[in-house]
């Protein structure tokens, strides 16, 4: 049962990471750094492409984080009272699978700043 629980709390990271960065983001973008924050050649234009993608990608990292935490919980439910291996190898695949999500949110933010945004960062709109 320590291992499951283990297992579970590893599965979770990336969900919850997701959910407390994107209601961080959305609320209050970070200042534009070298270090945090959502990165692009069109992100980083400007303050204001760069408050804009913040937001944007914390939006779907909250929501997406969310849908995932809570298809992971229930994979993990479904491996309770399994041997090591079925756990391990259930979180490692479903911690793989969490990436999408994560790295997908890429695509929609970098579309949504294009249409946002011409290429010299001002609004379109």
């Amino acid at each position: 049962m320590g291992f499951w629980i283990f297992m579970t709390a590893m599965a979770a990271l990336t969900p919850l990471t997701m959910v407390l960065l994107g209601a961080r983001f959305e609320k209050k973008p970070p200042k534009r750094n070298s270090v945090f924050g959502y990165k692009t050649a069109m992100s980083c234009k400007n303050d204001d492409t760069w408050d804009f993608a913040q937001r944007y990608i914390g939006r779907l990292w909250r929501i997406w984080g969310l849908v995932t935490l809570f298809i992971s919980l229930l994979v993990m439910l479904l491996v309770l009272n399994r041997d090591m291996p079925t756990v391990g190898y259930g979180a490692l695949i479903l911690i793989c699978v969490q990436l999408f999500p994560l790295i997908g949110c890429i695509f929609p933010t970098e579309r949504a700043l294009k249409e946002t945004f011409d290429r010299f960062g001002q609004r379109i709109r």
